[in-house]
């Protein structure tokens, strides 16, 4: 990786982002830190969370026995939702709608009525348009059409927030949700980036430290036809965000959310010191651009979500 494209996200004084996610937690794990940074920088930025989160498992062993989440997660994964909002800094919206949990089992079981990947498209996006409306943002970030890795309300929130994108500037669409807005840019996120992940792999190795991803990366190199993660669509990296200062302020905003977060798991395998040094960066693809004449350089990865916009 070269170097020199650690390019500092320039000042963003009256840019507005809008980070469209799942669930309480996704904020953090998935863009925390350019979020960061361009609040640094100057910008608004939005966190709309789809769900509440409503029927995830406690996912951290070390909370197991807090009696609080247990009788009532909903709620504590609100205040957690409060506390990694203030530690980024991002403003918040609720988008309103039920969790509709991670079906396992052979079959799987169906999806609980009422959640949120079982509503029609057009209805669960009319929320997000009346945000978009009224925050309007010239950026937003989603997911993938895989929702990022294959959770049902991962999948939606694509599906939601894509549809938002078109339906926000059409003045057909309900107009009792507020003036149309024309969102310039729309990227997914791209947190499970292999070239992210084996970077990472040798600057563990090189810093003469046990790698997280050391079999991960010895059954790719065994088996080449396999992908490093194989529910990760194969988008290219559009847009490379320069984050590393706020690594810390990601990690902060993920531990907030103790009953989903081991803080000794995956999302701390690597330190910030070796991140830092090897990938400073945060993964993005532009999927929409509504920018007049804007077209992607050949040779270097976008540094700025907003370029073209400034």
């Amino acid at each position: 990786m070269d170097n020199s494209r650690k390019i500092p996200v320039p000042d963003s004084t009256g840019l507005r982002l809008l980070a469209v996610h799942a669930h309480p937690d996704d904020e953090s794990s998935k863009g925390a830190a350019t979020m960061a940074a361009y609040l640094a920088a100057g910008a608004r930025v939005m966190v709309a969370s789809c769900t509440g989160g409503e029927r995830g498992d406690i996912l951290n062993a070390a909370v197991g026995e807090l009696a609080h989440a247990h009788r009532d997660l909903p709620g504590v994964r609100r205040m957690e939702m409060a506390e990694a909002a203030a530690a980024i800094g991002v403003e918040h919206r609720w988008i309103g709608y039920v969790d509709s949990g991670l079906p396992e089992g052979e079959p799987l079981p169906p999806l609980p009525p009422g959640c949120f990947a079982l509503q029609p498209v057009e209805r669960a996006a009319a929320p997000l348009v009346k945000l978009i409306r009224e925050f309007k943002p010239q950026v937003m970030t989603t997911y993938d059409e895989n929702g990022g890795y294959p959770h049902p309300d991962h999948i939606q929130c694509h599906n939601v927030s894509v549809f938002a994108f078109e339906a926000a500037a059409d003045p057909e669409f309900r107009p009792e949700l507020g003036e149309p807005w024309s969102v310039a840019k729309l990227y997914y996120d791209r947190g499970f980036s292999p070239d992210r992940f084996l970077t990472l792999h040798r600057g563990m190795l090189d810093a003469g430290m046990e790698s997280p991803y050391a079999e991960r990366v010895k059954f790719l190199e065994e088996n080449p036809d396999h992908e490093l993660f194989s529910w990760v669509k194969s988008h290219p990296t559009t847009t490379k965000v320069y984050a590393g200062e706020f690594f810390d302020t990601r990690d902060t905003a993920l531990r907030s959310h103790r009953t989903q977060i081991d803080p000794d798991g995956f999302f701390f395998a690597v330190p910030n010191e070796v991140a830092g040094l090897h990938y400073p960066w945060e993964d993005f693809t532009l999927a929409r651009s509504r920018v007049p004449g804007y077209e992607l350089a050949d040779d270097a990865p976008e540094s700025d979500l907003f370029e073209g916009l400034r």
